[in-house]
């Protein structure tokens, strides 16, 4: 794995707190290997070349030491916007955990985004985090069957795997959940896909999900899309239709958006699962002292 250079690593959100309570962004790796096909980061205006490729951060945790130490304030920092901070590649180069121990080490809050039931191996160190402050731990799940996540998501562990390490992380105390994005138009967006997952989170005992019925396509991103419908979706003419229903726009939303919400959310409300980014972010800060924070019932 090569390394790329970098003079910061734990950087300010332009907009603090508005990201499940999310102050501090931190992206130890740049590229993912897990190849999921609708992946927003290839487009060209993150100037990622060679994304599949995984370069590590020169000096990685000599930089995040120094950013932490030099934060006048604590607060949350989040991993995995940009890159999943468990890329196999983290099972040997240890940067993920070793990051969560300076986090840990300088009583700063995380959450962390994920694909990888990896994070099962840091349980210790987030449990030692959420003794002083927040953690929320959100794993990406969008196809119910291993077999739909096999054509999604082909290197990234199975969603079974990822259930499995939902059910691990909130046995041990720690707050997790789902993010359920993004939801393919015409091949993740049917109601037995929405309702399966739901059930299943409920299952492993998730205390959230978090959705978007939709996903985002633009120039690279969507070149890249494409291509791998025809490779992995070969009988279902799904290019004509996303075409004919999105052209050129950014944002593609599910023409079932609407009714997907509505079963989505009334199978949450039964099954007691949050899925409102407010009600999610109080949740998993509640007892660490921060007093604006009051969760809607």
């Amino acid at each position: 794995m090569d390394s790329i250079p970098a003079k910061h690593i734990v950087t300010n959100r332009k907009t603090p707190g508005q990201w499940f309570g999310t102050d501090f962004n931190m992206n130890i790796y740049r590229g993912c290997s897990h190849g999921c096909i609708y992946c927003d980061s290839r487009s060209a205006c993150y100037g990622i070349e060679d994304f599949d490729t995984v370069h590590a951060k020169e000096d990685a945790l000599r930089i995040i030491r120094d950013d932490l130490r030099r934060k006048t304030k604590k607060g949350v920092v989040g991993m995995g916007a940009m890159s999943d901070p468990y890329n196999p590649q983290e099972e040997h180069a240890l940067l993920t955990r070793h990051a969560l121990e300076l986090i840990d080490a300088f009583e700063f809050g995380v959450t962390i985004a994920t694909k990888s039931d990896l994070i099962l191996r840091d349980m210790d160190i987030l449990q030692s985090i959420a003794r002083h402050s927040p953690v929320l731990l959100k794993i990406t799940i969008t196809a119910a069957e291993d077999s739909l996540c096999g054509k999604v998501e082909p290197h990234a562990p199975a969603s079974s795997l990822r259930f499995e390490a939902i059910r691990r992380l909130s046995e041990a105390g720690l707050f997790a959940g789902i993010l359920l994005m993004p939801v393919l138009p015409f091949i993740e967006d049917t109601d037995e896909n929405i309702l399966a997952i739901v059930e299943k989170a409920a299952q492993a005992g998730a205390r959230f999900i978090y959705p978007a019925f939709g996903m985002t396509l633009r120039d690279r991103q969507r070149d890249y899309y494409y291509g791998k419908l025809i490779e992995r979706f070969p009988q279902e003419r799904l290019i004509a239709r996303y075409q004919a229903r999105y052209g050129s726009s950014y944002m593609c939303t599910s023409p079932r958006a609407q009714h997907l919400w509505e079963i989505f959310a009334q199978s949450c409300r039964e099954k007691k699962i949050l899925y409102d980014m407010k009600d999610i972010t109080c949740a998993y800060k509640r007892g660490y002292g921060d007093p604006q924070l009051t969760l809607q019932i």
